[in-house]
């Protein structure tokens, strides 16, 4: 069985999902829209398919699902649109930056038994599927806590930071994702403390470049997150997991994994200094797995609901900011 995608927008996400599609011997590229013509000829003079309109799409027969690369206060207009339309659909994180518009978007989507999965690319992480693995082994006995450091090597541009959300929807999120997807139980709690250490002009968009928030589970578990929008030294990873039993961590990944020993020291190369380079393989697998649940006829995971609980607690971490209070997911759910 061969499924047949649509691309919506030609940017660099785009074209990394369309590198995953054409290395897919079960996938076919057959359209792809973006405002920007430029854009899509490019796309289709590497990877094939055609260009094609919004509503052309919705209406074409030849195609299976869509892949929605398209900016975020697109995206659940989209969603609702291609459930309609009666197309699987695989969506960029967030689907909306409001929670109302989430649960509105996402209940089209049940209402015509859509299919969803949302872009938490990290979970797809070989790296990270290998402590998840570990995990679920009981290797290290009961998770108790967890460890994340994501720390950019510096700010996106203010045109970005206008209209991203903030920090929290924007950066943090992938986070979030990660921490429930590791600690096996739901968050209950949300702690947050932000400050503007980066860029000034940051704070006058009204969004913070350095925050760290403690996330705890019913039973006491916690997750401690450290983001920066600066990381002199590359595109900082990192992930610790510790158990009753032991610890399992995640390392830092380098373009290239030597170390060099002299007189002077121990020396290694730099870290990644961009996401699209640190996670290539997470971007190839996640594509991987939506061919794989569509040819099953099976869940997408991420679905939109890990989705609206990301953004939740994104949310959460916002006002916890704001009160300096602990903050309860269910009070913002």
């Amino acid at each position: 069985m061969t499924i047949r995608f649509a691309i919506l927008g030609a940017g660099r996400i785009g074209l990394v999902h369309a590198q995953a599609i054409a290395s897919n011997p079960k996938a076919q590229l057959v359209a792809v829209a973006d405002p920007f013509e430029e854009s899509a000829k490019n796309l289709i003079a590497t990877y094939g398919g055609e260009i094609r309109s919004i509503p052309q799409i919705s209406e074409s027969e030849d195609i299976d699902a869509v892949l929605i690369c398209t900016p975020t206060n697109t995206h659940a207009n989209l969603i609702e649109n291609f459930a309609r339309a009666g197309k699987a659909m695989f969506c960029e994180k967030p689907i909306d930056l409001s929670l109302e518009r989430v649960k509105s978007c996402l209940k089209v989507v049940e209402e015509n038994l859509a299919k969803l999965m949302v872009g938490f690319n990290r979970r797809f992480d070989p790296h990270f599927i290998a402590l998840k693995e570990t995990i679920d082994a009981g290797t290290i006995g009961d998770v108790e806590m967890v460890n994340i450091v994501s720390r950019d090597p510096g700010p996106p541009p203010y045109e970005y930071i206008k209209v991203s959300g903030g920090i929290f929807k924007d950066m943090t999120i992938h986070d979030f994702d990660m921490a429930r997807f590791l600690l096996v139980e739901e968050i209950e709690t949300v702690f947050a403390s932000a400050s503007v250490l980066v860029d000034p002009k940051i704070g006058e968009f009204s969004d913070f470049d350095s925050a760290n928030i403690i996330l705890t589970t019913a039973s006491g578990k916690q997750c401690s997150i450290s983001n920066s929008r600066r990381a002199t030294y590359g595109y900082d990873q990192r992930i610790e997991v510790l158990g009753s039993m032991g610890m399992a961590s995640a390392e830092n990944q380098r373009p290239v994994a030597i170390e060099v020993a002299t007189s002077q020291g121990f020396l290694r190369p730099p870290l990644h200094d961009f996401f699209m380079t640190r996670y290539t393989q997470a971007y190839g697998a996640e594509i991987s797995s939506f061919i794989e649940m569509l040819a099953d006829n099976t869940k997408g995971s991420p679905s939109g609901e890990d989705g609206l609980i990301a953004l939740a607690i994104a949310q959460a971490a916002q006002i916890s900011v704001e009160t300096g209070r602990s903050v309860k997911l269910a009070d913002v759910i």
